[in-house]
């Protein structure tokens, strides 16, 4: 008899493969079929919170496919296991792809393939989805399409790759042993890294004993890439601590939702982070002092017994929302300028 965490990718498979040759009517069926009447859809920025198979299809779904007509989603990671809290998840993360023919979100179409990194985490009780929390990286579309109106990332903006072991899809049946003893690593290495830096410098993250040295870290659109430690601090962890000192201080407000399958480990959060832009530098922002929420969605790779790659997905529309940056209003000033799009506006005429 199969094993309840190997059911429930089994479960979800249909949602997968009615995306994968994308059919909203079969999408609709199949989610209808896995999902609770009260199911709760919590999106990124600018879909933010949907109840409900009916209005999720019609609110994030449509308007999608509609832009991208030859839509497909591709999964390269697909994980499943319970939390320390007993809650039982599984994990997506891949992307979707298509020929983008139409403004979507405003974003101009650019008559050329697109791909949209997606994580989304899918939380089963009694059998069917009750709540799944994802994120899109929508500036991903919005760079590609030459419309990014903010700061240039600092890291490599490219086609994120799946897993370098191609072993993403993890198979059954659930090895509870393993996939504890990675989460366990993962936990512990989130641990030392809180340490910087309230208890001294980066000596104290011990980064050399839970990070391969060859460590890629997939960030999100706005942030990008970088490989090995250095890279990982030079484009993303220094500026981003240098701007909010107080990374780790607000634990009692948030809630972690660690999962492991075999090698692969991932968290997930409704926020998961809350920190304060008290100094300049990350993206190019100045210091706000306002106190912000981040949706933060995860996925890591251990190989040998340490963390081979990590792919990261940060809601930072959101995160601009909250200091009072509409990003999608300043990149429809963007959109005067071409072709095709009302100058008064910048919406597609």
């Amino acid at each position: 008899m199969s094993d309840v965490h190997s059911t429930h990718k089994d479960l979800i498979a249909p949602v997968r493969a009615a995306m994968y040759d994308f059919d909203l009517a079969a999408l609709r069926d199949a989610l209808h079929a896995v999902c609770a009447p009260d199911v709760v859809f919590h999106l990124a920025f600018p879909f933010e919170t949907i109840r409900g198979v009916e209005a999720y299809v019609e609110q994030v779904y449509a308007p999608l496919l509609a832009a991208l007509p030859d839509l497909e989603r591709r999964d390269h990671i697909v994980m499943a296991g319970p939390t320390p809290e007993g809650a039982d998840w599984v994990g997506c993360g891949g992307y979707y792809t298509g020929t983008f023919f139409a403004p979507w979100l405003d974003i101009p179409p650019t008559g050329h393939i697109v791909h949209m990194r997606h994580h989304e985490f899918y939380r089963f009780e009694a059998g069917k989805i009750s709540e799944m929390q994802a994120l899109w990286d929508i500036p991903e579309v919005m760079i590609q399409a030459g419309a990014w109106p903010l700061a240039p990332s600092l890291g490599r903006e490219w086609h994120v790759p799946g897993p370098a072991s191609s072993d993403g899809l993890v198979p059954g049946p659930y090895d509870a042993d393993a996939g504890q003893a990675t989460c366990q690593h993962i936990i512990d290495m989130l641990e030392h890294m809180k340490r910087h830096p309230s208890q001294g410098g980066p000596e104290v993250m011990e980064m050399d004993r839970f990070w391969h040295p060859k460590m890629m870290w997939y960030g999100p659109s706005g942030i990008g890439s970088g490989r090995g430690i250095k890279g990982f601090r030079d484009w993303h962890q220094i500026p981003f601590l240098n701007a909010m000192p107080d990374r780790g201080q607000y634990v009692d407000e948030i809630n972690y939702h660690f999962f492991g399958d075999r090698g692969y480990a991932a968290v997930t959060g409704w926020p998961n982070m809350y920190q304060t832009v008290t100094h300049g530098g990350w993206l190019g922002l100045p210091p706000t002092d306002k106190k912000i929420a981040m949706r933060s969605l995860d996925f890591w790779r251990l190989e040998h017994g340490l963390i081979r790659e990590n792919w990261v997905l940060v809601d930072l529309l959101h995160m601009y929302d909250q200091i009072g940056v509409d990003v999608l209003a300043r990149m429809r000033e963007f959109n005067k300028a071409r072709v095709g799009f009302d100058v008064e506006t910048g919406r597609a005429q």
